[in-house]
């Protein structure tokens, strides 16, 4: 399953539906498609997840704060589909403490939140992950010592879960592969096919990011899951109408776990504008986010600002006043858009729902906006059903439609899951697999890492190894990344370039300390030889890489402005 083989796919037959965008939400829909039985295809203008899918706050919740808003619906939905995420991806979604300190002179009292955490586990039908627990300062002192307890006066225990956001995008999407889908990335589409009578939307005309090369391709229903690119794609429809997005920038910081050490999530409130604020374990290191800030430039070239990361620095050292953060602690940023939708009005970003809309438009073209991660497989199916309403109302719904049952099925990583009780009973089964199956080549921690990241895949890899052990090693020492890696994104996994690997198939780009460059020319190395490049088109990866670095760096600017005049 190589990327070049499903370019040459794309565009050989007419397709039911095409999905334009292959972030979380288009992948989704392809895979309810494909398990609909329906003729699919995707095309990505870059990578899978390439944008605000690899680039959010790498949480599946239920979002507490909107209880506060008033959105009992979208909560409802969001704890359904939590529940949903943690039996389909066990090795993707995995529960997560949040911990919520209230301090002196807060407006949030600590009995109104256990009210809301009570409704909260409520609308989850009690399905949390664990029960909340409400902690007395001495007891917060002891499972949060980094966090202040000047002032404070309890704070409530509760679960959600974390991901790995873009492999719950990748896993999602190959599922749709293995149904027959056409997974198309590096795959643009530049403009629309029109049915010259109707004027409707029948295909695009798709342009290979990676050689220029176009191909028209026929599909009776096309989606528009673009997210923050939406606008932009619903312009190539029709004549420019009203923006339908507000697009708001969220930005993360990421520094070593000992520089800032957490336990649980932490619930923080910024001291400035009282925004909501998450300091995150994550392995050996801990991520702060997010902001929420408006933003109206290129989705493709959104970056954390030095007032982003001042922000985010400034909150920390008050929560966690003796480990003070510097500029120079951060060893990664990111920065990803909400596509909101624009409601009008002068409400704050913060306020802006997080409801998610769909849009027929009169061409046909299907444009679904707005949303949250954890929801996507629920939207995914709303979109499929009004996309199967337009190929009925066309007379082209196929016989023997299936019901996709995309909340039963696992994704590729849970399939074959083995049946035993508690979840870490099951990965000590797996990596004891791994292990052997490895015939010695790789250890414990390597298989507890693969596990983790791969599922029971991580088997297959493993005998990978076997066949040829030196895939085993490190491809930067001191990180688990292994360069059987390498191979398997470029052969199971559609990666293309050396950033789908560095950023989407693996976490070298945010954890390394050098965010990765040394390994980019390792990494291109062994690209070159699976895939036929020459030294101009290895160059060429290898410096695309190096700009995307340049880009998480742009904040760094001011700071070094700063320093060299001071």
């Amino acid at each position: 399953m190589t990327r070049e083989a499903m370019w040459q796919r794309l565009g050989e037959e007419d397709l039911d539906v095409l999905v334009i965008g292959g972030g979380i939400n288009g992948a989704g829909i392809a895979r309810d498609a494909a398990l609909r039985g329906l003729k699919v295809g995707l095309v990505e203008a870059r990578d899978l997840a390439y944008g605000t899918s690899s680039r959010s706050s790498k949480l599946v919740h239920g979002g507490l704060r909107y209880l506060e808003m008033l959105e009992f619906s979208l909560v409802f939905e969001a704890v359904s589909e939590r529940r949903i995420l943690m039996d389909i991806a066990p090795h993707l979604v995995h529960p997560l403490g949040f911990l919520f300190p209230v301090y002196r002179g807060s407006r949030r009292n600590l009995t109104v939140i256990k009210t809301g955490l009570w409704l909260y586990e409520g609308l989850s039908l009690f399905r949390s992950p664990q029960r909340h627990r409400r902690l007395r300062p001495r007891d917060v002192a002891e499972e949060e010592p980094a966090l202040t307890t000047e002032g404070l006066k309890g704070a409530p225990l509760y679960y959600d879960c974390s991901t790995d956001d873009a492999r719950l995008t990748l896993e999602t999407a190959l599922d749709a592969a293995l149904e027959g889908a056409t997974i198309a990335t590096w795959a643009k589409a530049v403009s629309f096919l029109k049915e010259e009578t109707t004027g409707r939307v029948e295909g695009a005309v798709v342009k290979c990011g990676l050689t220029g090369a176009l191909k028209e391709v026929r599909a009776t229903v096309v989606i528009n899951a673009t997210g923050p690119w939406t606008d932009r794609v619903r312009a190539m429809s029709r004549e420019p109408a009203e923006p339908l997005l507000r697009p708001t920038k969220g930005i993360h910081i990421v520094v070593r776990r000992e520089v800032l050490p957490v336990h649980n999530a932490v619930v923080c409130f910024h001291p400035a504008d009282d925004r909501v604020l998450f300091a995150i374990p994550w392995g050996d290191h801990t991520y702060l986010g997010t902001t929420d800030t408006d933003y109206d430039g290129d989705p493709g070239q959104v970056y954390a600002e030095a007032e982003d990361v001042d922000y985010l620095i400034s909150a920390a050292n008050q929560y966690f006043p003796g480990h003070q953060l510097q500029a120079e602690d951060v060893i990664c940023t990111w920065a990803g858009l909400r596509p909101l939708i624009a409601e009008g009005g002068d409400a704050s970003e913060s306020q802006v729902s997080r409801e998610h809309q769909i849009i027929v438009s009169a061409d046909g073209l299907i444009t679904i906006a707005g949303g949250k991660l954890t929801t996507y497989r629920k939207m995914s199916a709303e979109v499929m059903d009004t996309a199967v309403k337009l190929l009925r109302l066309a007379e082209k719904l196929p016989k023997g439609l299936k019901d996709a049952h995309t909340d039963e099925r696992p994704l590729p990583g849970a399939q074959n899951w083995p049946d035993e009780e508690g979840d870490e009973t099951v990965v000590q089964i797996l990596e004891k697999r791994v292990v052997e199956l490895s015939q010695g080549h790789l250890d414990e921690d390597d298989a507890t890492y693969l596990v983790y990241t791969y599922g029971v895949r991580a088997t297959e890899i493993a005998e990978r190894v076997a066949a040829q052990p030196e895939l085993g090693e490190p491809i930067v020492e001191g990180y688990p990344e292994l360069m059987v890696q390498v191979d398997w994104s470029v052969f199971e996994e559609l990666a293309a370039t050396v950033t789908d690997i560095l950023v989407q198939r693996t976490q070298i780009y945010y954890r390394a300390h050098d965010q990765g460059l040394a390994a980019a020319e390792i990494v291109a190395d062994r690209m070159a030889e699976l895939l036929g490049w020459d030294d101009e088109t290895r160059a060429g990866h290898v410096a695309r890489y190096v700009h995307d670095v340049e880009l998480s760096r742009e904040w760094k600017k001011r700071y070094d402005e700063v320093t060299a005049s001071s």
